[in-house]
C-alpha cells in the first residue's frame, strides 16, 4: 500500500554510491535541446531534489528515489561498458567491441540519444557504432535510434540491429489498436502537464519522465529466435535470453560472459514493476516474469560482477547480485501467488489489493518498493489476468455508468449541498480516499458544481502527496489539476513517419476497423483489395453489417476499388493534413497512391472513420 512508512535499510547508502559510481562526465542540468533551440530534455526543474530533507508534499521514499534518479551524465559500469543515465527516462549502453561501440537501446528520442552518443564520444572517442541493440518493443527503448545511427550508413556497411521476436510487430501494434486512450492515460501515469515542483511532478520511478522531441525507428535487421543464442558482436560474446510477455511482450536479457556483466534489460530494475501500467496495457505474467529473473540468477548471476539495467542504476558485487535478483524473482512470484490464492477464497480484486502485504524481507527492500507499479494495481491486474472484470456480483454485472449513477447518489444523499456538507467533515477527519469518491459522483452529476470539483481536487491532492509512487502520484495530482483548471487543448496526436512507414496493412486496417463508426457504415458493403508493392503485402477487406474483416491475399471475385499504396503514400496517408478522406484524394491525385474499380467508395469508406479527440475527459463527463 502507499503509506508513508519510511524503509531502513543497509541499501540506503549503497544505492547513492551506486548511482554515482564511475561518473566520468556530464553536460548542465542534461539539458537537450532541438535544432530549433526548443527543449527536449532538462533536469533544471527538478533542482529542488538537491534538499535532501524530504518535502511535507512528497513521500519520503519517492523523494529517495527522485534523488537518486537525479544522477546524470556518462559513467563506467565496468571495462568496456559505459552508460547514459539521466538524458531521458531510460538509459542506454555502450558495449565497446573491437573496432567501435555496441549501442543497447537509443532511447526514446533522437535528440536525446545524439546528445549521449556525442557524451559518450567525447570522453570515450568517436568510435564508429557496430552494432545496436533494442532490448524490447516500447519506445523509450528504440525511439532515439536515429540519433544514434545514420540508416543510409548502417545499410551501407552492414550495421547489426538486433531485437527480440516479434518485435515489429509488438512495436507498432501498441501504438495503433489502443494508442489514442494509451496516450491520454499515460498522461495521468506520468504527470505530463504537471508542474515540476514539490507540489507537482517529482519522478517517474524508472527515471525523471519522458522526453519531447522526435521518435524514430530503424528497423531490426537480426531476430533473436531461439531462448537463448550466443553470438559474437565486433568481437564482444553476447548471450541472448528472450524474455517474452515479461515487461514487454517482446523482450530479452543479455549476459556478457568474458566481461562478467548481466544486463537486465526492463525486467530488473531499482522498483517494483507494472504488471499492467496506469495507462493501460495488456497485461503481464507475473509467473513468468519472476521465472525469467530465476533463469538469470542460475544460469548468469554466477559469472556476473556487475548487473546493469535499462533504467536506474546498476549493482555490483557478485553476492548483492545474487540478494537482488532473488528479491526481484520473488517479488513477482509472492504477488501472483498469495493474490490467485486470495482469489480462490473468494476475494475480489479491491479486497485483494486491501490485504495484501509484501513480507518483511521483500518490502524492506528499496528495490522492491512501488515506485512505478504499486502492490495495489499490480494485484488488480493479476485478477484480471485470471478473471477479467467482472467481480462475480450480480449487482455489479449491468452497473450504470457514472454519468447516469452521479445523480441518483447524489439525490438518495438527500442533494449536493448535504453531500457536500459531510464530505468536508470527511476531508478535515483525513477521509480523503472516500472524499475523492463520493465527490466524484457530485462531479458527475453535475460538472459546474465548482465547490465539489475543488473539494474532489482537494482530496486528490492529498492522496497524490502520500502517494509512495511516482504513477498514483501524477495521476491523483493531474486529476486535481484538470478539476481545478480543465484539460489543456492538444490539436492531434502526434504520429511518428518511422512508424507509419512500416505499418504492415493489416495493422492499418486494424486501425481503421477500430475508428470506423458503425452507424455511418449501416448499409455499406464493398470489397477494397489493398497492396503494397515495397513489401510484397495483399489484403483483401470486406466491409458488411457495419463491420470491416480482411484477410491475406487478392480478393476472390470482383473487387469494388483496388487501392495500391508505398510506404511513402501508406506515411503520407496517415500523417497528412487534414481529413483522412480529403488527404486520400490528394494523394490519388498526385498519383502517390493508385486506384482501380470505384475510388469513391474508398472515400465514403475513409470518411466514415472518427477521429479521436487526444484530451478526452477523464475526470468529469
Amino acid at each position: 500500500m502507499n503509506t508513508r512508512d519510511n524503509v531502513q535499510s543497509e541499501t540506503d547508502d549503497i544505492d547513492f554510491q551506486n548511482a554515482r559510481r564511475g561518473f566520468i562526465g556530464t553536460i548542465p542540468d542534461a539539458e537537450i535541446l532541438d535544432s530549433r533551440g526548443r527543449t527536449v530534455w532538462s533536469l533544471r526543474d527538478y533542482a529542488f531534489l538537491d534538499d535532501p530533507a524530504p518535502a511535507p508534499t512528497v513521500h519520503p521514499n519517492l523523494w529517495r528515489q527522485a534523488r537518486l534518479n537525479m544522477e546524470h551524465g556518462l559513467f563506467k559500469v565496468t571495462e568496456r561498458i559505459y552508460q547514459v543515465r539521466g538524458f531521458d527516462i531510460a538509459n542506454v549502453s555502450f558495449i565497446e567491441g573491437d573496432t567501435g561501440v555496441i549501442v543497447i537501446d537509443p532511447l526514446t528520442v533522437a535528440e536525446t540519444a545524439q546528445a549521449a552518443l556525442e557524451l559518450y564520444r567525447k570522453h570515450r572517442g568517436d568510435r564508429p557504432v557496430t552494432a545496436m541493440i533494442y532490448t524490447h518493443s516500447h519506445a523509450d527503448h528504440y525511439g532515439g535510434a536515429r540519433g544514434a545511427l545514420d540508416e543510409t550508413d548502417a545499410h551501407a556497411r552492414k550495421v547489426p540491429i538486433i531485437a527480440p521476436r516479434g518485435f515489429m510487430w509488438h512495436t507498432v501494434s501498441e501504438n495503433v489498436i489502443a494508442g489514442n486512450a494509451m496516450l491520454r492515460r499515460g498522461m495521468f501515469q506520468a504527470g505530463m502537464s504537471l508542474p515540476k515542483h514539490a507540489c507537482g511532478q517529482v519522478d517517474c520511478g524508472i527515471g525523471k519522465g519522458g522526453p519531447m522531441g522526435t521518435v524514430t525507428l530503424i528497423p531490426p535487421n537480426m531476430s533473436i529466435e531461439e531462448e537463448v543464442e550466443t553470438h559474437v558482436i565486433d568481437g564482444v560474446k553476447i548471450i541472448f535470453h528472450l524474455a517474452l510477455e515479461s515487461e514487454a511482450p517482446s523482450e530479452m536479457f543479455m549476459h556478457f560472459p568474458e566481461l562478467r556483466a548481466l544486463n537486465t534489460a526492463e525486467i530488473g530494475v531499482q522498483t517494483m514493476h507494472n504488471l499492467c501500467p496506469l495507462r493501460g496495457a495488456q497485461v503481464r505474467d507475473a509467473r513468468l516474469w519472476s521465472r525469467y529473473l530465476d533463469e538469470a540468477l542460475d544460469r548468469y548471476a554466477p559469472t556476473a560482477d556487475v548487473v546493469f539495467a535499462q533504467h536506474n542504476w546498476p549493482t555490483w558485487g557478485n553476492e548483492r547480485i545474487r540478494t537482488y535478483l532473488r528479491q526481484q524473482r520473488d517479488l513477482y512470484k509472492h504477488l501472483h501467488d498469495q493474490t490467485v490464492r486470495l482469489m480462490n477464497h473468494g476475494l475480489t480484486a479491491i479486497e485483494v489489493a486491501e490485504v495484501m502485504k509484501l513480507p518483511d524481507s521483500l518490502a524492506s527492500t528499496w528495490a522492491n518498493r512501488g515506485f512505478y507499479g504499486a502492490i495495489s494495481h499490480n494485484v488488480k491486474a493479476i485478477v484480471q489476468r485470471y478473471l477479467g472484470w467482472y467481480d462475480g456480483n450480480p449487482a455489479h454485472l449491468h452497473a450504470l455508468p457514472p454519468e447516469a449513477a452521479g445523480p441518483r447518489y447524489v439525490e438518495y444523499m438527500g442533494g449536493a449541498k448535504a453531500v457536500l456538507e459531510k464530505a468536508r467533515e470527511d476531508y478535515a477527519r483525513g477521509e480523503y480516499r472516500w472524499v475523492a469518491e463520493v465527490t466524484n459522483h457530485l462531479v458527475f452529476a453535475d460538472p459546474s458544481n465548482q465547490e465539489a470539483r475543488a473539494l474532489c481536487a482537494d482530496a486528490l491532492e492529498q492522496l497524490g502527496f502520500s502517494a509512495e509512487s511516482s504513477t498514483w502520484r501524477n495521476a491523483y495530482l493531474l486529476g486535481a489539476q484538470e478539476l481545478r483548471k480543465g484539460a489543456p487543448k492538444l490539436r492531434r496526436r502526434h504520429v511518428s513517419r518511422d512508424l507509419v512507414s512500416v505499418l504492415p496493412l493489416e495493422l492499418l486496417l486494424d486501425y481503421f476497423a477500430v475508428r470506423l463508426d458503425g452507424a455511418k457504415a449501416q448499409g455499406e458493403c464493398m470489397d477494397i483489395e489493398w497492396s503494397n508493392p515495397d513489401t510484397g503485402e495483399c489484403v483483401a477487406m470486406r466491409l458488411e453489417n457495419a463491420t470491416m474483416t480482411y484477410l491475406p491475399g487478392a480478393v476472390r471475385g470482383v473487387a469494388t476499388a483496388k487501392v495500391v499504396l508505398t510506404r511513402a503514400g501508406l506515411t503520407a496517408l496517415q500523417t497528412g493534413d487534414g481529413d483522412i478522406a480529403d488527404v486520400f484524394v490528394r494523394l490519388v491525385g498526385k498519383g502517390e497512391i493508385k486506384v482501380e474499380g470505384d475510388g469513391g467508395c474508398v472515400v465514403r469508406l475513409l470518411g466514415m472513420l472518427d477521429e479521436f479527440d487526444p484530451m478526452f475527459n477523464v475526470v468529469e463527463p
